[in-house]
């Protein structure tokens, strides 16, 4: 199996990170966990402030694998001061099955990247 030509884009916007996956991660099956994994907690950790959007528009499949690296995105930004984590452009497969495990108790969930920045900054200020 080959891995895809293109990586998850980490962009900034005000001081928000955003990392975006494009159409090339519509299925997170296990073939792209590890650049998927790579990509998203280096954002993370390199996020400075700690604010962080998850752009995930594209994607219409993900499954427990994935949710754990969410978890510890999540976790590395709570440790930090200020830190902030929230996930925009859920499909509706996707959003199901955050509410059904409850982790939009945990994390911020928006429509758009653009209320995901908005809100976040909003908040850290």
């Amino acid at each position: 199996m080959t891995s895809t030509s293109t990586s998850p884009v980490v962009t900034r916007h005000d001081d928000v990170t955003i990392i975006g996956l494009g159409p090339e991660y519509e299925n997170l099956d296990e073939h792209l966990l590890d650049e998927v994994r790579e990509a998203i907690l280096a954002g993370t950790d390199l996020a400075d402030p700690p604010l962080v959007v998850l752009d995930l528009s594209h994607t219409k499949f993900f499954g427990s694998a994935f949710i754990e690296i969410l978890f510890r995105a999540w976790k590395r930004l709570n440790e930090r001061e200020g830190g902030r984590f929230a996930i925009s452009g859920l499909t509706p497969y996707c959003r199901e099955v955050i509410e059904i495990t409850h982790l939009d108790k945990l994390w911020d969930v928006y429509d758009t990247r653009d209320l995901a920045v908005s809100s976040i900054t909003k908040t850290a200020a």
